[in-house]
Parts: structure tokens; C-alpha cells; sequence
């Protein structure tokens, strides 16, 4: 069952920083402010381990799918949700690779359909 999704806006952006920092990764920690929202990072420049749980791959359209990883805490209350990766206009207080764009990542979430 899939558990992640993007939006094709939200894609279009990935794409476009893949061109610029290489193969990405995304990482929802669930902390206050801008920790709630997911993180986009190079992959292997975030270090997951035993307290992430691997959500999916994101099909962006690219060779390889863009992992995404949730905190096992976060993850313990959206366990019956998906999520889908969307983009806004505005900046985030966070180090994700999208603020110099002008943009931020954010989760719209769903009860997951049997």
C-alpha cells in the first residue's frame, strides 16, 4: 500500500533540484515550526537509522525514486495516513534545499483508504 504521493508541482521542484545538488531525500521529523514539515536534503548529507521509518520512494519522474523517511515518534501518530508531498510559495525557517527558491515543502495528509 502506498503511503507517499507528490504533487506534480511539488515534483517539477524536485526535479529541479536535483539538477542542482544531485539525488535528494526528504525527512519528516514532526518537531515544532518548521520541524512538521518534511525536510529536503542531498541524499546521504541526513543520516537515518533505527529511530526513521522508511515511508517510500517518490516517482518524480528521474532514473530513481526520492526516498522519503519519517521519525518512528511521527510516525507512531501517522501510521493511518498518506501523505502527499505538495509546494507552496514562501519561505520555511528551515535548512531544506528549496527555501532559496522562494518555496516550501508541506504534507497534505489522508486517512488511508482500505
Amino acid at each position: 500500500m502506498e503511503r507517499v504521493a507528490v504533487t506534480g508541482e511539488a515534483a517539477e521542484l524536485i526535479r529541479s533540484l536535483t539538477e542542482m545538488h544531485g539525488p535528494v531525500m526528504f525527512h519528516q521529523s514532526g518537531g515544532c515550526c518548521d520541524g512538521s514539515s518534511p525536510m529536503c536534503y542531498p541524499q546521504g548529507e541526513f543520516r537515518t537509522g533505527d529511530s526513521d521509518v522508511h515511508l517510500g520512494d517518490l516517482d518524480v519522474g528521474l532514473a530513481r525514486g526520492v526516498p522519503v523517511w519519517m521519525s518512528k515518534a511521527q510516525f507512531a501518530y501517522w501510521s493511518h495516513t498518506h501523505l502527499t508531498i505538495d509546494v507552496v510559495n514562501g519561505r520555511g525557517a528551515g535548512f531544506s534545499l528549496e527555501a532559496p527558491e522562494g518555496k516550501r515543502f508541506l504534507i497534505r495528509s489522508r486517512l488511508m483508504a482500505e
